[in-house]
């Protein structure tokens, strides 16, 4: 890792170094939070958590060849030397922010309330047809999880693409410090969140504290067709680049054509060029996603053609709109997380699936105060849909079945309150040809419904 000296990650985390001067100049091969990826050269952070607590494994991973260990309590005899911090975890972020400074990498920050994973998939598959990407993996986009994917880069890489995360105030300036994007994504302002940012405007402020340490030259890429965002002039002195749906826009598409769960077809216009592209993810919010990759990949000096490649080749990633094939049963595992924008795209995606459409929808969290209503609107969504058969579970999701029932559009709708008793029953209730949808907040663990459907055999189902 460039410039990354025990003596130089001392003063990044502002430790106290324990060990001898010769020591002080070892250079540190990878970082890492937990023992069991512990390797020859690497350095060890020790964080205290509810049920782990690092340090009890700090003997261990010395025994891996660990160079040194980050430590929050003075250890005694320890086997190699470590640093001693007041906050592990503040540490980490300290040393991924010395890190960063020390690459001569373009970074794409990615925000947002819906969308940011498969925006992020979006952008690194265009960005791959040029460069050497390296891009944040499964949900490693918070205070702990950016700074390990900023740890993941070396010299050979070329453009990072870093999907940021936030639940409160304050974290986007935070993250955007240890980033320093030169490229700033925002895909939308919608409700999530909302026990903490209170509403849409709060969300706004929140999501653009990415601008705060962004490269003086750099470009802000945003949703033109979000309300909110729209409203935005310029940030440091930067006009943004909108993308969406009206001709106005810098990056925008039209001839849209619907496949189904075959994906999407449009028409990409950037400037003055312009390319046709069949999007291979279903849903209308994959072309918004697929145009700010296009502004992206424009702005790092991407042909068309190359853009239209990363588009055609992106791939599914599990718990993301992820369409399995399971013999005569399709299976949209779209499990990884929801709110209440995500949700009702998803339901408009089953709409064209053939067969009998069925919806498991669970709990959506941290919705603050209207979380009943949030759920209702999602039910009565469903229903205006024609959903054949909605299964709602969970505590909250009582109003999602309520408001579907109230409504009348659905073909059948069950509440079933626990997700131990959907598991149950769910052999019972899928039939052959069936398209199931499957999505909740990720608390709920509904990748164990994915699971249980795969396993479904068709002696089980009636």
């Amino acid at each position: 890792m460039k410039n990354m000296s025990l003596g130089k990650i001392t003063e990044a985390c502002g430790g106290i170094f324990h060990g001898t001067l010769e020591e002080q100049a070892y250079v540190v091969e990878s970082i890492t939070t937990d023992s069991r990826q512990a390797e020859k050269g690497c350095l060890f952070v020790a964080i205290p958590g509810e049920r782990v607590d690092g340090h009890d494994f700090i003997p261990s991973v010395f025994e891996k060849g660990a160079l040194a260990v980050i430590s929050e309590r003075e250890l005694e005899n320890p086997a190699g030397p470590y640093i001693q911090v007041e906050s592990s975890l503040e540490a980490v972020k300290g040393i991924a922010a010395y890190y960063r400074e020390q690459l001569d990498i373009k970074v794409v920050g990615i925000t947002g309330s819906v969308g940011k994973t498969s925006t992020k998939e979006v952008i690194a598959s265009v960005l791959a047809q040029k460069y050497n990407v390296l891009k944040t993996l499964g949900n490693f986009n918070n205070e702990l999880g950016l700074p390990l994917t900023v740890f993941r880069l070396r010299d050979e890489h070329q453009v990072a693409v870093l999907e940021m995360g936030i639940s409160h105030f304050g974290e986007m300036h935070r993250l955007a410090k240890i980033a320093r994007p030169d490229i700033c994504v925002i895909t939308n302002i919608g409700q999530c969140h909302l026990e903490f940012l209170k509403n849409r405007d709060g969300v706004l402020r929140a999501k653009t504290e990415i601008f705060d340490f962004m490269k003086e030259d750099g470009s802000i890429v945003l949703n033109g067709d979000d309300d909110k965002l729209a409203q935005i002039q310029e940030a440091k002195g930067i006009r943004p680049i909108f993308f969406g749906t009206e001709s106005g826009r810098s990056v925008y598409a039209d001839h849209i054509e619907n496949l189904g769960l075959k994906g999407v077809q449009c028409r990409i216009h950037v400037d003055d060029k312009s390319v046709s592209v069949r999007i291979p993810i279903p849903g209308h919010h994959m072309v918004m996603n697929a145009l700010a990759a296009a502004a992206v990949g424009h702005q790092l000096g991407l042909t068309m053609e190359e853009i239209k490649a990363g588009i055609e080749q992106l791939e599914a990633v599990s718990g993301r709109f992820h369409i399995i094939e399971n013999g005569r049963l399709q299976i949209i595992d779209d499990c990884y997380n929801a709110n209440p924008v995500s949700m009702k795209a998803s339901l408009d995606v089953l709409c064209d699936a053939k067969g009998r459409r069925v919806a498991i929808l669970g709990d959506m969290g941290e919705l603050g105060e209207n979380e009943a209503q949030l759920h209702a609107e999602v039910g009565a969504h469903a229903s205006g849909n024609h959903i054949d058969l909605l299964i709602c579970t969970g505590t909250v999701s009582s109003h999602m079945a309520e408001a579907a029932v109230a409504d009348g559009g659905c073909g059948e709708v069950l509440q079933v309150p626990t997700l131990d008793a959907l598991l149950t029953c769910l052999p019972s209730l899928i039939e052959p040809d069936d398209t199931v949808l499957v999505k909740a907040s990720h608390f709920m663990h509904f990748e164990k419904v994915v699971e249980k459907l795969e396993k479904l055999s068709w002696d089980d189902a009636k």
